[in-house]
């Protein structure tokens, strides 16, 4: 049987951690008195035969009896918390001593009422914000319905048939209206600090309000107003309509539009502002309200689930208490329980029903099924199998490693200065990225188990749906399956050498690897997690189209992926280099190399990652406003100084060019581990509770931290093989160069799961259990 403990902290919110009930300290304060009860030699010992006695004239006594006996022990008042509250403190008074420490037992009480009046505060809280959540999306929807009835008659009046075949639209006039990044930004800091701007402004994430463009409608049956701002007239209600600019389509829109504002200004009124509100973006505001009821159904079933386990928590901490002291406490502060707000409030449930009819009747047709696959997305199940083919893929790759290593032995081909530099200008590149690709993927296997152990919230943090959620599981089995295809072709391209084949007639062999593992990427059928492999693309799109499209979480979590990943990127732009031209056929492996415009490349490709990840940084403070962003940008320029002096000192080793090198890096090392220490992971907070690390740790041991921050210290520096040019004896440059940038790919896995630590201890800091969608109206008053 499963203890109470691990199922309650099991089946808590992990944000919401902190204003469950304090299980584990309650039992703490409850271990004390029986610890003191059972340290006292109690003088007369009652049998068991009188103990029963007692327990059948005590159930024959009657019931009032007994309930008077209870009262007398303890006594609970209710009162406000302060003169301008409403909120309701619990005090449990002792009328007789309980437990032989009655200051252990007072303990108890104060802890335990404490712990009530935490749990209907925050329920109150939560609450509230739901209901105006709610609130909010109700009017949303009478917008949206009115919007695509105005569509339905204008279909249905048969006006404009060429229009109609391109596109059915509502006409709208734009107006001017002077939004500043920085007003919107203190509009954004009100919204994070104030629960009432959730009613004012509608639920609106952090990150899209600024880049939001609102428009004015002019509907046929609607009367267009003269307020200033872009607003439309609705059946009598003006409202602005806002759409994210998340993608270059509407940020390119965005700009026409302020190019069209300017035009309007110069040519009066009526000049160049009419456009039109096509189907497209009313669609997209459809699928931005259903996003919106899908997180408000989400936090209404934590809301649910905080109030039972929470019911739990009490029941059974009482049950404890009675059995140590002996008393019948249980019925009587089991009734102040179930009698207080957060279990006798049933907004919530009405709430839930509310929103699950109108996903219903809105967004699934009327089919309750299709609308729960939505709103309660069922997890896949993992399967044995699953944990079977890990092991069967990591035999199989043992195997193929060993004979591989041992035939790469025999032939030599590692050596340094060895006869068969063919093999390592060509075939060693495809090898060393894959391995450092799949060594990365393994790390981040790794790091979704520590993260499910250390109860981290990933795919909350990630915006991950259940259909292209990766379990580590799965990740060891793609990890797994590749590494033992790829050592399997190697092994035998290697075998067809030592027996004597050309290289032209087995060159062939590593572009088709590269080739299978592009197709299986980019395969438009439903197998090898096409779901995860669409949504891998899709980011990666994102990472190269960094300051067009809005940044979430995920997209500069991989950027920043890519930055510990510039061999591999290095040794990619070399292999399409050698079978794009053509050089595989002709065995001119140098080619690549003594083209101006290919080697240039191949230095380009080592600043992108940087560059990509210094634009979303540019992104998100165009799109929020905090200075931080630009700081981080400057952490990433240095990094590109830094590689750019490299390239140089590779081309000319100079003196002047050394210390330069050795300039750019040391800057560029100290500026990335403070980023790494104080921002990315929050440590070296000198107030801490724990020394230079910070208060809250989801790790028991301390010393994993500090360990992790001089490993940390230690693989930044790195770069510093650059100045020594250290080798191992008689082993190729190469090998070298592979060890070390697994190092960084290392180093990068243990700087995932402190970064994803950090972000949600900041999130449970905050209460953010579930996403603030964008909603796309938002209703002003005519003085506005």
């Amino acid at each position: 049987m499963v203890k109470f403990t691990k199922q309650f902290e099991g089946q808590l919110v992990p944000e919401w951690k902190d204003a469950f009930v304090d299980y584990s300290q309650l039992k703490k304060d409850l271990k004390k008195i029986h610890m003191f009860t059972n340290g006292v030699e109690k003088k007369p010992t009652e049998t068991s035969l009188i103990k029963t006695i007692k327990s059948s004239l005590g159930k024959l006594s009657l019931f009032d009896n007994k309930q008077r006996e209870q009262s007398r022990v303890i006594q609970i008042h209710k009162k406000l918390a302060s003169s301008g509250s409403n909120n309701d403190v619990y005090e449990t008074e002792l009328l007789e001593k309980i437990a032989d420490d009655t200051d252990a037992a007072k303990e108890f009480f104060v802890c335990l009422d404490m712990q009530l009046n935490k749990v209907n505060q925050f329920y109150k809280t939560k609450e509230k914000e739901f209901l105006e959540r709610g609130e909010c999306l109700k009017k949303q929807m009478e917008i949206l319905i009115e919007l695509k009835d105005a569509f339905k008659q204008k279909q249905a009046n048969g006006e404009s048939t060429q229009e109609s075949k391109e596109d059915d639209s509502i006409s709208c006039t734009i107006s001017c209206e002077d939004d500043s990044v920085r007003g919107r930004t203190e509009e954004m800091q009100l919204q994070e600090s104030c629960l009432e701007d959730l009613k004012d402004n509608g639920v609106e994430s952090l990150e899209s309000l600024r880049s939001e463009e609102p428009i004015k409608i002019n509907n046929e049956d609607s009367k267009l107003t003269t307020v200033s701002g872009r607003v439309f007239s609705c059946q009598g209600k003006n409202v602005k309509i806002k759409i994210p600019l998340t993608n270059p389509s509407r940020t390119f829109s965005a700009i026409s539009y302020l190019i069209n504002q300017s035009s309007s200004k110069k040519y009066g009124p009526d000049g160049g502002n009419k456009l039109q509100i096509s189907k497209k973006k009313l669609s997209h505001a459809e699928k931005m309200i259903k996003g919106a009821l899908t997180e408000l159904f989400k936090g209404l079933n934590y809301l649910k689930t905080y109030r039972n386990l929470n019911i739990l928590a009490f029941m059974n901490i009482l049950k404890k208490f009675d059995k140590v002291t002996g008393k019948q406490i249980l019925p009587i502060y089991l009734k102040v329980v179930e009698s207080s707000y957060f279990n006798i409030s049933d907004k919530v449930m009405i709430l839930s029903d509310e929103v699950e009819e109108w996903f219903i009747k809105h967004f699934a047709g009327e089919n309750r099924r299709k609308a729960m696959k939505y709103l309660k997305p069922h997890h896949r199940k993992e399967s044995h199998s699953v944990t079977f083919f890990i092991g069967l893929f990591t035999g199989c790759f043992v195997a193929l490693l060993a004979g591989y290593i041992i035939v790469a032995h025999l032939t030599g081909m590692y050596r340094q200065h060895s006869e068969n530099t063919f093999y390592m200008e060509t075939a060693y590149p495809v090898l060393s990225m894959f391995g450092l690709l799949f060594l990365h993927l393994f790390l981040y296997g790794c790091n979704i188990f520590m993260w499910r152990k250390a109860r981290i919230n990933y795919s909350f943090i990630f915006e991950l749906g259940s259909k292209n959620e990766l379990k580590y599981r799965d990740v060891f089995l793609i990890c797994t399956a590749s590494m033992t295809a790829i050592a399997g072709v190697m092994f035998v391209h290697l075998s067809l050498l030592a027996k004597g084949y050309s290289f032209r007639q087995v060159q062939v062999i590593p572009g088709l690897l590269l080739l299978g593992f592009l197709l299986i990427l980019i395969c438009p059928l439903n197998i090898f997690y096409k779901s995860s492999r669409y949504r891998l693309i899709s980011v990666i799109r994102n990472i190269v189209f960094s300051p067009l499209y809005k940044v979430v979480m995920l997209d500069f979590f991989m950027a920043d992926q890519l930055c510990s990943q510039v061999p591999m990127l290095r040794n990619l732009e070399y292999i399409a280099c050698y079978y794009i031209t053509g050089s595989y056929a002709t065995q001119d492996f140098g080619y690549c190399m003594r083209v101006k415009y290919y080697r240039d490349l191949a230095y380009a490709v080592s600043f992108l990652p940087y560059y990509w990840r210094a634009m979303q940084c540019a992104r998100r403070w165009f799109d929020e406003g905090e200075t931080s962003h630009l700081v981080n940008l400057g952490k990433y320029v240095s990094a590109m100084l830094a590689a750019g002096t490299k390239v140089a000192y590779e081309k000319e080793r100079s003196i002047g060019w050394l210390c330069l090198v050795v300039a750019m890096s040391s800057v560029a090392t100290i500026y990335q581990l403070y980023w790494d220490f104080v921002k990315d992971w929050g440590l070296l907070q000198h107030n801490s509770n724990n020394p230079w690390l910070r208060n809250q740790l989801m790790l028991r041991q301390k010393s994993i931290y500090y360990f992790s921050m001089v490993l940390n210290l230690v693989l930044r520096l790195a770069w510093l093989q650059t100045v020594l040019h250290s080798s191992f004896e008689h082993v190729d440059y190469r090998v070298t160069g592979l060890f070390l940038a697994a190092l960084e790919v290392i180093r990068r896995g243990q700087w995932n799961f402190y970064r994803l630590e950090n972000e949600h201890l900041n999130n449970a800091g905050k209460f953010r259990a579930v996403k603030t969608v964008p909603l796309p109206f938002r209703e002003v008053d005519e003085e506005d």
